[in-house]
């Protein structure tokens, strides 16, 4: 069976994600550390962990395997659940692969030194976009298509 969980703290898709679950009868585990406003549908369930570093992201790790999918913009979790063989999308639409997650690590370390070795370097983020948004909407349609052929 098929499940999307969705890594919900910052997450700006999960009403997108609901509404393509919803679509396909897939059941979405919105996880976060609270503060989020609870999701009703019934196909949703709303998992909150205790405060702590990447608790969310542990949970999401130890339930998320092939057919399932997985949103987020973390890239440690993003390179747990593609070991996992699930299919893992960003909130842009683009792809957490086993062919492109290494090279991803490997920057956001280099990235992270080079903010601790200069304070003064801001993070360069682009805003959440209408593009973004439908890019993520394309990807998530046939992901959950190709993820639900997976488990027959």
């Amino acid at each position: 069976m098929t499940d999307i969980y969705i890594d919900a703290d910052a997450c700006p898709v999960k009403e997108e994600t609901v509404r393509v679950a919803e679509r396909h009868n897939v059941k979405v585990f919105i996880v976060s550390n609270g503060g989020l406003r609870p999701n009703l549908h019934p196909l949703v369930e709303n998992i909150i962990v205790p405060d702590g570093p990447d608790i969310a992201d542990m949970w999401i790790a130890d339930r998320a395997h092939k057919g399932d999918l997985v949103i987020t913009g973390d890239i440690p979790l993003a390179a747990k659940t593609v070991a996992a063989g699930a299919r893992t999308i960003r909130h842009n639409g683009d792809m957490f692969t086993p062919s492109n997650i290494g090279n991803q690590l490997a920057t956001r370390d280099l990235m992270a030194d080079l903010r601790g070795a200069n304070p003064f370097m801001q993070g360069s983020g682009k805003p959440f976009s209408k593009i973004d948004r439908s890019n993520f909407l394309n990807s998530l349609e046939r992901e959950v298509r190709a993820a639900k052929k997976e488990v027959l």
